[in-house]
C-alpha cells in the first residue's frame, strides 16, 4: 500500500465522525483565522501610517524658531523669531545632504470668490514647497520663482477651498479671488491629499508666493522668517546627516557654542514615521504570537482526539495488521488523518481570517492588505501542527500488538 492509497482510507475514517472532526479542527481554524486577520490588519495599519506620512512629504525636517521668555515663563519653540532669510540661503548652499529647502509662513484668512467666501489656511512659500510636500497639480500650474521675486498676486487652491468657493467640479483656473481685499488670480488647483494623522484637512488651503504673503496678507519681520523652514534630505538615509548639518550651520551663524542653548528646533518627520511603524509592527507581532498559541492549542486538541480514535479503533487496527498491513501503514493512516484535519482547519481558517480582516478594514477605513506569503506560511504551519501532534498517536497505533488488538473489546 502506497501513501496515496492511505488518503481515501483516512478520509473515510474522518467522515464517519463529521461533527467530531469539525470540532477537532476548530482550534486550528481559530488559530489560522487569527494569524491571517491580525497580520492583515497590522499591514493595513502600517500602510495607513505610510500614506499619512507620505502626504506630509518625504524625508522632511522642520526647522523652527526659538522660544520666547517673559518673566521666567517660556513660550515654547517658534514663539521667538530667530530664523532669518540668510539662514535659509545658507542651508540651501552649505548643506550637502539637503536637496530642497523652503520657507513656510501661515495665517488664517477669508477668501472671497464668486458670491461666496471661505475661511481657510493661507500659506506663503516658494516653489520648492510643492516638491517637498509631494503635492501634484490637478489643473493649471504652480507659481514659479520669478513670480515670487516679482511679488505676483497669484494663488494655488486646495480641493476643499476650491469646492467651497466655486462649487464641486468647477474649474477655478483664471478666476479672481480676494484675500483681505487684495485680488489674486487662481493659477493652480492641487490634487486631493486627504487628512493628516491628526484629522487636519490638507486640502483646505491656499498657497501664495511668500513675498506676496508678506507684502499683501501679513506683514513680514524684515530679516526674520515668521514661520518655519521645511527641509528635504536627499534620501531617507540622509535625514540624520542633514539634521546634523542644519544644527552646525545654524549654531555657527547664531554664534552658539553650547547645544543646550540652541535658539532653534529641528523635527525629523522620518523618525516620527519610523517610530509609529515600529509600534504598529510590534503590536502586530504580539497579536500574531497570541494567534500562534491558538494554533498550538488546536494541535493539542488534534492529538487528544487522535489518541481517543486509536483506542476506539484498536480492534480495526488489529484486523488490518492480521491481513498483512505493516506498522508503517497504520502509522501513515493516522498521521494522514491528523494532517488532513489540520489542513482542513487551515483552509477554513484562511477563509474566515480573510473575511474578518475585510470586515475590520471596512470598519476602520483601512486598506485591506492580504499577504500571500503569510497565508501560505499559516497553512504550512497548520500542516506542521498536524504532523507534530499527530505523530505520537500514529506511533502508538503502529506499536499495537495485533493479537492483543484483536482481543480488544
Amino acid at each position: 500500500m502506497t501513501i496515496f492509497q492511505t488518503f481515501p482510507i483516512a478520509l473515510r475514517a474522518l467522515l464517519r465522525n463529521k461533527t467530531r472532526s469539525l470540532l477537532t479542527a476548530l482550534g486550528v481554524v481559530i488559530g489560522v483565522a487569527s494569524v491571517i486577520s491580525m497580520v492583515a490588519i497590522g499591514a493595513g495599519a502600517r500602510a495607513r501610517v505610510e500614506s499619512a506620512f507620505a502626504a506630509m512629504g518625504t524625508n522632511l525636517l522642520i526647522v523652527t524658531s526659538g522660544s520666547s521668555s517673559a518673566g521666567g515663563v517660556m513660550g515654547g519653540m517658534g514663539t521667538m523669531p530667530t530664523l532669518t532669510w540668510d539662514d535659509l540661503r545658507a542651508l540651501r548652499s552649505d548643506a550637502p545632504a539637503i536637496a530642497l529647502a523652503a520657507p513656510q509662513v501661515n495665517t488664517r484668512a477669508t477668501i472671497v470668490g464668486e458670491g461666496s467666501n471661505w475661511m481657510t489656511s493661507i500659506t506663503g512659500t516658494s516653489p520648492e514647497f510643492f516638491e517637498l510636500r509631494g503635492w501634484k497639480i490637478d489643473r493649471g500650474a504652480f507659481f514659479e520663482q520669478s513670480e515670487v521675486e516679482a511679488g505676483a498676486k497669484v494663488i494655488v487652491l486646495g480641493k476643499t477651498a476650491a469646492d467651497k468657493l466655486f462649487g464641486p467640479d468647477a474649474d477655478p483656473i483664471g478666476q479672481s479671488v480676494r484675500v483681505k481685499n487684495v485680488p489674486f488670480v487662481v493659477v493652480g488647483l492641487l490634487e486631493r491629499k486627504g487628512q493628516s494623522p491628526f484629522g487636519q484637512d490638507y486640502d483646505d488651503t491656499a498657497i501664495v508666493p511668500v513675498s506676496t504673503f508678506q507684502a499683501k496678507i501679513q506683514g513680514g519681520l524684515q530679516k526674520f522668517i515668521a514661520g518655519v523652514i521645511i527641509v528635504g534630505a536627499r534620501s531617507a538615509s540622509d535625514t540624520r546627516r542633514a539634521e546634523q548639518q542644519i544644527a552646525l550651520i545654524l549654531r555657527d551663524r547664531h554664534h552658539i557654542s553650547n547645544p543646550n542653548e540652541d535658539d532653534f528646533g529641528i523635527r525629523n518627520l522620518t523618525e516620527m514615521a519610523s517610530a509609529q511603524q515600529q509600534g504598529t509592527e510590534t503590536l502586530t507581532s504580539l497579536l500574531a504570537s497570541i494567534a500562534v498559541v491558538s494554533l498550538l492549542v488546536g494541535g493539542i486538541g488534534i492529538m487528544n482526539i487522535m489518541l481517543v480514535s486509536v483506542t476506539e479503533r484498536t480492534r480495526e487496527i488489529g484486523i488490518r495488521m492480521a491481513v498483512g498491513a505493516k506498522p508503517w501503514h497504520v502509522m501513515a493512516q493516522f498521521l494522514v488523518e491528523a494532517v488532513t484535519l489540520s489542513l482542513m482547519g487551515g483552509l477554513l481558517g484562511l477563509a474566515l481570517g480573510a473575511g474578518v480582516a475585510q470586515a475590520l478594514a471596512a470598519q476602520f477605513g483601512w486598506a485591506l492588505v492580504l499577504n500571500p506569503e503569510v497565508a501560505l506560511l499559516a497553512i504550512g504551519f497548520s500542516a506542521l501542527v498536524g504532523v507534530v501532534f499527530g505523530l505520537y498517536p500514529a506511533q502508538r497505533a503502529a506499536r499495537l500488538d495485533p493479537i492483543e488488538a484483536l482481543r480488544f473489546e
